[in-house]
């Protein structure tokens, strides 16, 4: 994996990312680590590492332990099926949820999608959303306390997009976003429809404090938003930041653009699991076995340790063991793999399951 230039946008992400550096520059603050990796209920993506930025975190948690109104926003940009690097914000926001009973709105952005990928039709991004928010509901989300719109069906949202697009100015939107002569009006008025997924829950049941979880890719909305909190009356929303789950091959964000070699669908067979994982996972192990067995793997690097480590090995005892073997050379890359083809395929026969059974609740967990 050679170094190249890093770009970090809410369309792109491509060369290696320095986080440390995207915290000085997004103006956010590191999380504290021990604090998180303290709550073993957590999930792990959260407690190892995986989120590393944030915006007012510790105010919400504040909030919620004093049993105060907060809410979590989470949304989806419905482009394509589902992959396994889509779960990371709904999987923390499912865990607050869980452990705080707060309300979770899942905004699905089909006209963002239909603005910005000129390929895309209307009725394609809209089908997308409506197949992505049965994977959502298969997750196992409480339909008393979680609501799912599209914007393209639930237009109330424009009503609150109009107040946050008079008190932004054009000057500021393109200074974050960088429109350029040639971005179609919808994109550069959907900043305000961003903003008014965030703010829903505060214009719907007054102000009270809403955490967004996001990849710091998307942080730029979290700039523009905050600024208009005062003019409408309400606390500014916070954030965390999750790191980008690596593609398969190695690359900084897993992404659906090479399907072959780069992710792994939530609609993927076993077979399909298993050959894109041995074909394409990339190694933290040496050349030959013989070399492997002398001077051990680089789990640091390997992605399915990666994989295992933030998302389906929750057991601390069991990763570390793992993570030792495979250092010491006792584990070979192909059993390393074996071990996360195993672990993903049952997580993906039962979530295929759930989310046949999702058809029944979907208006149950529609915000009309």
């Amino acid at each position: 994996m050679v170094e190249e230039k890093s770009v970090v946008t809410p369309w792109e992400v491509s060369g290696t990312v320095d986080y440390e550096k995207l915290i000085k520059e997004f103006g956010t603050q590191a999380l504290d680590q021990k604090q998180l990796s303290s709550q073993k209920d957590a999930p792990p993506l959260l407690r190892r590492g995986l989120y590393f930025s944030h915006r007012d975190f510790p105010q919400w948690i504040a909030d919620a332990e004093k049993k105060k109104t907060v809410s979590v926003v989470t949304g989806r940009g419905p482009s394509e099926k589902m992959h396994l690097g889509h779960l990371i914000p709904f999987l923390v926001a499912q865990y607050l949820q869980k452990r705080y009973g707060c309300m979770v709105y899942i905004p699905l952005s089909d006209d963002e999608k239909f603005f910005f990928k000129r390929a895309l039709t209307q009725e394609q991004a809209e089908a997308y959303g409506e197949d992505n928010i049965l994977d959502i509901i298969a997750l196992g989300f409480d339909q008393q306390k979680t609501k799912i719109f599209r914007d393209f069906e639930y237009t109330t949202i424009y009503r609150y997009a109009a107040l946050i697009a008079k008190k932004t100015t054009f000057s500021t939107a393109k200074a974050v976003f960088g429109f350029q002569g040639d971005t179609n009006i919808g994109f550069i008025f959907y900043p305000a429809v961003q903003s008014a997924h965030i703010y829903l829950p505060q214009f719907l049941h007054g102000s009270h404090r809403t955490l967004v979880p996001i990849a710091i890719d998307q942080d730029p909305y979290m700039r523009i938003l905050r600024d208009v909190a005062d003019g409408l009356g309400f606390i500014k929303p916070g954030a965390v930041h999750a790191k980008f789950l690596p593609g398969l091959s190695g690359n900084p964000k897993m992404s659906a653009s090479d399907a072959d070699n780069e992710v792994i669908f939530l609609t993927d067979t076993p077979d399909v699991v298993t050959k894109k994982i041995n074909k394409y996972a990339f190694s933290g192990g040496k050349d030959t076995l013989a070399e492997h067995r002398a001077q051990g793997g680089n789990p640091d690097i390997d992605i399915s340790f990666l994989y295992l480590k933030y998302l389906f090995e929750p057991e601390d005892k069991a990763l570390a063991k793992i993570e030792k073997d495979y250092r010491s050379g006792k584990l070979l890359s192909g059993e390393l793999k074996k071990i996360l083809i195993d672990k993903i395929n049952i997580f993906l026969k039962e979530h295929q399951k759930k989310k046949e059974q999702a058809k029944k609740l979907v208006s149950k967990f529609k915000l009309t």
